[in-house]
């Protein structure tokens, strides 16, 4: 009787230090670490039910390297993009270019934002090179990089090679006129109307 007395002393007193322990590793988990940018994971809610569509370019392979045209070494204008597998419902296209490297990929602060483009027609299929504001589709509406201005502002990294995220969504609807919008406030208004998402990585690197 007295060693049952004991052990269930001993265990007793270890439910303090078990429970806190679990909390301790809840904490863990809700809070993180780091910057959920640098992980492509930024607002995955708003697409972790969406389906993959295809997004390319002519200019530059998966993963390859951007030429320097389409650079702030260059002419500084968007290269050529085309998608396909739209799903069916598809009301509008939105489109975010970023780079998630900012400003050192050895130790990366933030995303830079490129280029934001919403309420493209689900019947375009391609971006042409060198596509501006006037020249976009019609209907097509352009919100905020973060030079505070409306178009593309192509690659001009500090220091080595950057990846600039290309991200194409399917919408299940027209969004209204968000008044020239940052990345955060489109990625909010699309919200719940994500039907698919394509995703097209490029690099850069300064040679000076």
């Amino acid at each position: 009787m007295k060693r049952k007395l004991q052990l269930a002393a001993v265990l007793f007193g270890l439910w303090p230090i078990i429970i806190l322990a679990a909390q301790g590793d809840r904490e863990f988990q809700l809070s993180g670490t780091g910057s959920s940018d640098n992980e492509f994971n930024t607002n995955n809610h708003i697409y972790e039910d969406a389906m993959a569509l295809t997004l390319s370019s002519e200019a530059f392979s998966p993963g390859g390297s951007i030429p320097a045209v389409y650079t702030c070494d260059g002419l500084d204008i968007p290269p050529p993009l085309e998608w396909s597998d739209l799903p069916a419902g598809t009301q509008s296209l939105a489109l975010v270019v970023d780079d998630p490297d900012a400003p050192d990929p050895k130790a990366p602060k933030r995303t830079w934002v490129h280029w934001v483009l919403y309420n493209i027609p689900p019947s375009v299929e391609k971006l042409q090179e060198g596509e501006t504001p006037s020249g976009s589709p019609p209907g097509t509406r352009q919100g905020l990089n973060d030079w505070k201005r409306t178009g593309y502002g192509g690659p001009c990294p500090p220091t080595g090679r950057h990846r600039y995220v290309h991200k194409l969504y399917a919408l299940d609807t027209m969004l209204p006129d968000l008044n020239e919008p940052t990345k955060a406030e489109l990625e909010a208004a699309m919200e719940g109307h994500v039907l698919a998402r394509g995703e097209l990585i490029g690099t850069y690197e300064r040679t000076r």
